[in-house]
């Protein structure tokens, strides 16, 4: 295990060792973020369902990408969990094994997401609708019912924090996703109830904002949209390109880091402009 992490000119180095739980880690953002805190010295228990679900017309994330990310990340350092964020047991297990694995928990990142829709509301089916509001929002609640406890359980100073993925579609009205809007807008109020909830514990809860980043869902989004090509989307975007799922990491290791401890109750937008 690595020492303590010590960027310059901090006054306060990291404990020598960190742990995380990242959910949606097999593909996109969720991947993305493994990588970029075991390049940082963490311990990270990847969390996926690694699997297709039924009720979703596109391919999610596979058991091989998982693995694929562990070895790539750092067998021993980084280690895949089997679990579906809508499984609140399966969480409170998958928490408990990073627990027993390497101590404690220090923070907890909900990445998982799927996305549904092409229609108006009343006509989207219900599975898929639901589906996109238990994994987008309530995969959140579900983590941070089992993580919190455990962030709790570390001993004072503590510097703990619960992050999750949230999207513009918060902030902007996108029409035939409804349900993905509502859910992401959840998100952000539940992370601002969850900031109010552990004043004081030294905990901090945040969320990032993406813009159209070059994942599984953007190009669900493109063919809900009937567009040829999910690069498309970019134009919408000042910086006038799609993001890439490691700046998006790049920010939730941030905030997971000693420059994030003043953050909370927010989502950081990452957007490209997009929410401009």
């Amino acid at each position: 295990m690595s020492g303590p992490l010590t960027p310059a000119g901090s006054r306060t180095p990291e404990p020598p060792h960190r742990v995380a739980v990242v959910t949606g880690a097999a593909r996109g953002i969720g991947a993305a973020t493994v990588l970029a805190l075991a390049a940082q010295g963490w311990s990270v228990l990847a969390v996926d369902l690694a699997a297709d679900d039924p009720d979703l017309p596109y391919a999610l994330g596979t058991a091989p990408d998982l693995h694929a990310l562990v070895e790539a990340a750092a067998p021993g350092r980084v280690r895949a969990f089997h679990a579906d964020v809508r499984d609140a047991d399966a969480l409170a297990e998958a928490v408990h094994n990073a627990e027993h694995l390497w101590g404690g928990v220090d923070i907890a990142i909900a990445a998982a997401g799927v996305i549904a829709g092409g229609a108006p509301l009343w006509e989207v089916p219900r599975a898929q609708e639901r589906a996109v509001l238990d994994i987008d929002l309530g995969g959140v609640i579900n983590l941070a019912r089992a993580a919190v406890p455990a962030l709790l359980r570390r001993p004072h100073p503590r510097r703990g924090r619960f992050l999750a993925v949230s999207s513009t579609a918060a902030v902007r009205g996108l029409p035939l996703l409804a349900a993905y809007c509502a859910a992401k807008a959840g998100v952000e109020g539940l992370i601002r109830a969850l900031a109010r909830e552990l004043a004081g514990t030294g905990i901090t809860a945040a969320a990032v904002s993406p813009g159209s980043t070059d994942t599984l869902i953007l190009r669900e989004s493109a063919r809900l949209y009937g567009l040829p090509d999910h690069h498309d989307f970019a134009a919408q975007q000042p910086v006038g390109r799609l993001l890439d799922p490691p700046e998006i990491a790049a920010v939730l290791a941030f905030l997971a880091g000693p420059g994030g401890a003043a953050v909370t109750g927010a989502a950081v937008p990452v957007d490209g402009g997009l929410s401009v």
